[in-house]
């Protein structure tokens, strides 16, 4: 599931200094909050033109920081993402309102000379443009970077697509999944016994997004120095990959072709889901020392000088012998007493969390992991915050997901200087 799949693109816009007046329509009394000097990412002005998952995880992310991200997207239906999720109270996504979040929506009919006239100057007052349409539709739109780079030398282009901007499978369409199983991911997911599985979640999207955005900031920090702006170009696949350690020189180098191992790594134990009487637990002792603390809390010290387990090397070539002998220790045990017990002994163990577990938990309650807005159909709406953690310039949760259009008067009236006759006229012509 990849925005990089749409037909649609659009472009971007910004200078080598950033946007004169800072974030459009004084951001900092919008969805923004606050003092945007306050806000790490506060003096950057961000164009989003993608659609669905991997270019509007990447504004998130800048959006989370404290960026003033402009949404453009099409008059009368807008992102796909705002009809996307499994549970749909009132008949709204409950996904939107997060992947929208500290955004501005505005409409633009970027298929028309007039939306893509419009659009291209939105972007002039931009530092960075993200888009993860199909490689040439920019183009094909008259926002080529060369001419947006043109009108503002320092504007970053983020590009997010499925194969790339170049190379014989870039013109195809792309989604999450499939830069999944080209990424190596897909393959060593799952049980030995049964054909490749996924994760239930967006992975590859996400991974995209969190590398575009790397490379957007990445961007910025070079432009501080040179002065000039540079196009992004982040591919699902390559995100995937990056995240695939040793695997290519395992093959190339020492033949070895890693498959799929269920719920353990090969060659890394302890390290696998243990049974107790109400429940598994995750228990990870696969460093030397922490192993010998594991055997000393099972009263089987002798276990720590054993050939077989001695060693991290050893360990992997009798995992399985391992595991049994821990888990005929753990099944005997209530979980909550087993992990207090290995908390106290320096060993790493925990559960399996769902959602109503991370609700209840005092860790994720003190750290603030999940926090609260209102929202105007579910009231009370609870996410994940912001992360990492910064000390002295933290990124905040400002606002939910906008509605459609919420900001066309302020963008285009407030950052472009159009009439209120000027926006009636583009919205009864539909580019609006």
């Amino acid at each position: 599931m990849s925005d990089a799949v749409s037909d649609t693109a659009n472009g971007t816009g910004g200078t080598a200094d950033g946007p004169a007046n800072g974030p459009a329509g004084g951001a900092a009394d919008g969805p923004a909050g606050g003092d945007a000097s306050l806000r790490p990412l506060g003096d950057l002005r961000v164009v989003e033109m993608g659609q669905l998952l991997a270019g509007p995880f990447c504004g998130q992310l800048l959006g989370d920081f404290g960026a003033e991200v402009i949404k453009i997207e099409p008059p009368g239906s807008g992102d796909p993402m705002r009809e996307w999720g499994r549970e749909k109270p009132h008949g709204k996504s409950l996904w939107w309102p997060i992947l929208a979040r500290n955004k501005k929506s505005i409409t633009c009919d970027l298929r028309t000379p007039q939306g893509q006239a419009l659009a291209r100057r939105v972007i002039a007052e931009a530092d960075v443009l993200v888009e993860n349409f199909r490689p040439g539709t920019l183009e094909r739109w008259g926002l080529a970077p060369a001419d947006l780079h043109a009108e503002n030398p320092g504007l970053i282009i983020t590009r997010v697509t499925g194969y790339g901007q170049d190379g014989p499978y870039a013109p195809r369409a792309g989604f999450g999944s499939i830069g999944e199983a080209m990424g190596g991911i897909r393959y060593v997911t799952g049980d030995p016994d049964k054909p490749p599985s996924r994760a239930g979640i967006s992975l590859g999207d996400e991974l995209a997004g969190t590398f575009a955005a790397l490379g957007t900031l990445v961007a910025l920090h070079a432009r501080r120095r040179t002065g000039r702006g540079q196009i992004v170009d982040a591919a699902l696949y390559e995100a995937v990959l990056a995240m695939m350690e040793s695997l290519i020189p395992e093959w190339e180098i020492a033949g070895y072709q890693r498959e799929r191992t269920g719920s353990v790594l090969p060659n890394v134990a302890p390290s696998n889901v243990y049974p107790t009487k109400d429940g598994p637990v995750l228990i990870a002792a696969n460093r030397d020392t922490i192993w010998r603390r594991l055997a000393e809390v099972m009263g089987r010290p002798e276990l720590a000088d054993d050939e077989r387990f001695a060693t991290h090397g050893a360990r992997g070539a009798h995992a399985e012998e391992l595991d049994d002998l821990i888990a005929g220790w753990t099944a005997g045990q209530e979980s909550a007493a087993l992990l207090e017990t290995l908390h106290a002994n320096g060993i790493p163990a925990g559960l399996t969390y769902r959602a109503k577990d991370m609700l209840a938990d005092p860790h994720y309650r003190a750290r603030e992991a999940i926090i609260r807005l209102a929202h105007p159909e579910f009231g009370e709406f609870p996410m994940h915050n912001v992360f990492p953690k910064l000390s002295q310039t933290p990124g905040k949760v400002r606002s939910l997901g906008p509605s459609l259009g919420q900001h066309n008067a302020e963008v285009y009236g407030g950052l472009l200087g159009l009439s209120d006759e000027e926006l009636s006229a583009l919205e009864a012509a539909g580019t609006i």
